[in-house]
């Protein structure tokens, strides 16, 4: 294929020529090389067959040797990068915006504007001025934490083959990029496991399939090809029929191919069809349990002024002279920091588990969800066992030795290694040329594995579960021979022999998998040789030659992290494309299996879980350990079914094949090394594929949901035994119990203490279970406590009555007002302490700056009456009779606070003391 004229270091591209458009049938503006802008980007025909390969090339000034760098660079600046618009970085007004979109900060801004609208300036003034803190706090947090992800993701950040020149005279080189740099016009190599980068037409393919579900919800992988002169039967059909035409948002199955880029970042059709909502997914556990929570005490808050404006106006004689103090009293009920803290503690979780752990979390509430994970599915290869099968024999189809069974097979592997340009060695074809070797050279009328040349391959792929290896032995002109290895069932199926002779086959299968063993099926053919590609539709009338043995090696770490899962409460099932006796051969040696051994319901085939429906689905995936020859879209349905039953549920994969059940789990991880896809697709991506990075994952995400959940119960705990005690005293008494802006100003203080809840160390009970926000949990303990901090709260209002008996007129308002705020403040500092939950006494110790701030919170609360500013905020000071009385009271409230702490820990806490390992973790994990 002849290249086009360069037009590197010009400055300028080459439109196309009028009469040849690159891509007929689509919008004007886009049909040429060069659009107004001079953004050298076009789509795929939405009718028509197209231009050929050359015509292509020649509209986008390129060739089959790629690019030079120099004009690269060029078209990146007109271009930008290969982005989708949803990924460019937010600027910070509109990120300051977007923080008032919270449900707290927007009934915090509507009670400010209603302060302001009957001239409460005062109390207006403080609430928007505690509106503009949280978003602001909030806009830095989320600036901190996206220039965290996005240095996080660099780490992992999908790179594509480009072919490039240094110079006209240079010859093309292939080298990894980022994706973001690829530009219209690069040529780039596609294996399997890669995301297709871009809008591209295929220049060159072998054997290529593609998974396009994201942009036509087809489930099967099409197969793709060169196609120089488009079928002319395709010419009404989509843009995504069309065999030479590649999309973004499509992935590699099998084989490979060189394309030319037609169209990058918002101009690919992959944009246009999400609207920039690509990647996006549904509301998370975390969000579904931050929002049930936040709607039951929005409703709550938009009740509570009305109440107080009708219980005044009833009892008191009151008018709207008191709507500052109600609008006061809905604010003390709001969590304002919970935006910052979540957003806080989650991103310094993640920042600590990529520098301690190697560890990167893409989405930040994914951390929540590791925490809160019970069930973790995974395939065994390379997480329970070495990713390095070993031989243990061959046999034919009698089930006597057959060295030649596995030269066979060797060649067939030699040759798929050699031809299929796989991203990785397929272990099993290391497994079997390493046995190979091993049996020595060939005695005279053995298979001879380097006597064979490579003519063509079929790369394995998970729907026809055989690679095909097209071979030719010099001196045997005109004859082709296709080597065959694979799934036993698949391989029988396409050999020719009678249905008694594979049902025999298929018995000896299944007895020589039941004691462990993986089974290769091997057969050939010979075939006229013939000029033309090989298509898996050649695959058949094979001759069946024997099968080949392998057993996995179990992990040395596995046991163990194993176990230490299932102290931390979290279940393994083992989802494999695997026959079920190797897997629970496995399974049974690394005690997956209760009993030692697996029982008749432990142990489920894909053929069981298509028999059954959604509903049982449920409740076998509940029960079972190993699920069996399960193909890709069996293992998502077991994830959802286990989601549809209650469970959190991680994933762990690394292929092609795993896509969709990375999808369908609430926390989707894969090892670093995965395929592009699968890094793409997973929330969580792992420095190697190790059950113990997972067990550190899952700390590090309990420990954040930890401290979510602290602030949440001691937070709302005292925000409404305070609101509850500032009812009753304002319908007890002739004055106001607190002004509004005493009010704002003691809400101001307690959440700038509140802070220190996202660097505290959580007990090391919280690392025992998994961690879940369930609304209803919350409001049993947020009653509770707080009832308990109201009681507390009108024993003050005793203690001011007997300290100020003898006050009257202003200056006993002022005092009151004064013994409050400190009381408050005091109560608050010891619900921060003393409600950390957990069963030692070094566990109920609070962290260092949790200590911090506490003090500095009671050093507030007594010091501020007495400070010029405390006159200015309408409080005096107190005689010290008032502060001894308060001494008692406070002493008392911290009895009966842990005395309710230690009755709620045996009513729901009631396992035994952590144990030391889990303990010494904790500790770990916490600095």
């Amino acid at each position: 294929m002849p290249e086009s004229s360069s037009a590197a270091g010009s400055g300028h591209l080459a439109a196309a020529p009028a009469s040849v458009t690159p891509f007929p049938g689509a919008d004007s503006g886009t049909d040429s090389a060069t659009g107004s802008g001079g953004n050298l980007t076009a789509t795929a025909p939405a009718s028509g067959t197209g231009p050929t390969a050359l015509q292509t090339l020649r509209a986008l000034d390129s060739g089959p040797r790629g690019l030079l760098e120099a004009e690269a660079e060029i078209r990146l600046g007109r271009t930008g990068e290969n982005v989708l618009p949803a990924r460019r970085p937010v600027p910070w007004p509109r990120r300051f915006l977007r923080s008032l979109r919270d449900p707290f900060t927007s009934v915090l801004l509507g009670l400010g504007l209603v302060s302001a609208l009957v001239s409460a300036w005062g109390t207006a003034c403080v609430i928007l001025t505690l509106v503009a803190v949280s978003c602001l706090l909030r806009s830095a947090e989320e600036h901190r934490a996206d220039r965290s992800t996005s240095a996080l993701r660099e780490l992992v950040a999908t790179t594509a083959t480009v072919v490039r020149r240094a110079s006209d005279d240079a010859p093309p080189l292939e080298r990894e990029v980022p994706v973001a740099d690829l530009v219209p016009g690069d040529v780039i190599r596609l294996r399997p496991g890669d995301l297709v980068p871009a809008d591209v037409r295929l220049l060159r393919t072998d054997g290529l399939t593609v998974h396009q579900s994201a942009l036509t919800g087809e489930s099967a992988p099409v197969v793709k090809q060169a196609l120089d002169v488009p079928d002319p039967a395709l010419s009404g059909a989509g843009p995504f029929a069309q065999p030479q035409w590649c999309f973004q948002g499509s992935s590699v199955t099998s084989g490979s191919g060189t394309a030319v880029i037609v169209a990058t970042g918002g101009a690919t059709r992959f944009a246009a069809a999400h609207g920039g909502r690509a990647g996006q997914r549904g509301a998370s556990a975390f969000d579904r349990s931050v929002q049930g929570i936040s709607w039951t005490l929005i409703r709550f808050m938009l009740l509570t002024p009305p109440l107080v404006l009708m219980a005044n106006a009833a009892l008191r004689g009151r008018g709207l002279e008191t709507l500052p103090f109600a609008v006061a009293v809905a604010v003390g009920l709001t969590p304002e920091m919970l935006p910052v803290i979540v957003t806080t503690t989650l991103a310094r979780g993640a920042a600590r588990l990529a520098r301690t752990s190697g560890v990167i979390v893409k989405r930040l509430p994914a951390l929540h969800d590791l925490g809160a994970v019970d069930v973790l599915c995974l395939d065994k290869t390379g997480t329970l066992t070495e990713d390095r099968p070993v031989v243990a024999g061959a046999t034919d189809g009698a089930d006597r030795s057959d060295p030649d069974v596995l030269r066979w097979a060797a060649v067939s592997a030699l040759w798929t290694l050699q031809l299929a340009e796989l991203p990785a060695a397929d272990a099993l074809d290391e497994a079997v040329l390493d046995a190979a070797d091993a049996c020595g050279p060939p005695a005279a009328g053995e298979v001879d594995p380097e006597a064979y040349e490579g003519v063509a391959v079929l790369p394995f792929d998970p729907v026809r579960r055989v690679a095909t290896a097209v071979v030719r032995r010099p001196g045997r002109l005109g004859v082709h021979t296709l080597v065959t290895k694979g799934a036993v069932e698949a391989v029988l199926d396409r050999c020719a022999m009678d249905g008694a002779e594979r049902d025999r086959l298929l018995a000896l299968a299944d007895r020589k998998a039941g004691t462990g063993l993986r089974l290769l099926a091997v057969a050939r053919a010979d075939r006229v040789a013939r000029a033309g590609a090989y298509t898996p539709s050649d695959e058949r009338g094979l001759t069946f030659l024997g099968l080949v043995a392998l057993r996995d090696v179990p992990a040395p770490s596995a046991a163990d992290a194993l176990g230490v899962l299932a102290r931390r409460g979290v279940s393994v099932k083992v989802l494999t494309g695997d026959h079920p006796g190797t897997a629970a051969r496995v399974c049974a040696d690394l005690g997956l299996h209760p009993e030692g051994r697996p029982g008749p319901d432990d142990v489920v085939t894909a053929e069981v879980v298509d028999s059954l429906s959604d509903a049982e689905l449920v409740r076998v995936a509940d029960r079972a350990t190993v699920f069996a020859r399960c193909t890709p879209e069996h293992k998502a349905r077991i994830v959802s079914a286990l989601r549809a039953g209650g469970h959190t549920t991680g994933f762990l994969g690394d292929g092609v094949n795993d896509l969709p059940a990375l999808h369908a789990a609430d926390v989707g991880i894969c090892p670093r090394n995965a395929v592009d896809v699968a890094r793409e697709a997973a929330d969580v991506v792992l420095a190697e594929k190790d059950l113990t990075a997972i067990d550190r994952a899952v700390l590090a995400g309990r420990r954040s949901s930890g401290n979510i959940a602290t602030y949440l119960r001691i937070t709302l705990s005292s925000n409404l035994g305070n609101v509850i005690a500032m009812l009753t005293a304002g319908l007890m008494l002739p004055f106001l119990p607190m002004l509004p802006a005493q009010v704002l100003v003691q809400n101001l203080c307690f959440d700038a203490a509140q802070l220190a809840f996202a660097f505290d160390r959580p007990a090391a009970s919280v690392l025992r279970r998994p961690t879940a926000l369930r609304p209803r949990d919350f409001l049993r303990f947020i009653t509770g406590f707080g009832l308990l901090n109201a009681a507390a709260d009108l024993a003050t209002f005793g203690v001011l009555a007997l300290a100020l008996h003898n006050a009257s007129g202003d200056g006993g308002e002022a005092a009151f007002h004064a013994g409050w705020f400190t009381e408050n403040l005091l109560t608050q500092a010891l619900v921060m302490i003393l409600l950390r939950t957990g069963r030692s006494a070094a566990e109920r110790r609070a962290g260092g700056p949790l200590r911090a701030a506490a003090a500095i919170l009671a050093a507030v609360g007594v010091a501020l009456p007495l400070t010029p500013l405390g006159p200015l905020l309408g409080m005096s000071a107190l005689p010290p009779l008032y502060y001894l009385l308060l001494g008692s009271v406070l002493g008392l409230y911290a009895v009966g606070l842990t005395a309710a702490r230690r009755r709620y820990e045996r009513r729901h806490l009631p396992d035994a003391e952590p144990d030391q390992v889990t303990e010494r973790q904790g500790e770990r994990v916490g600095r």
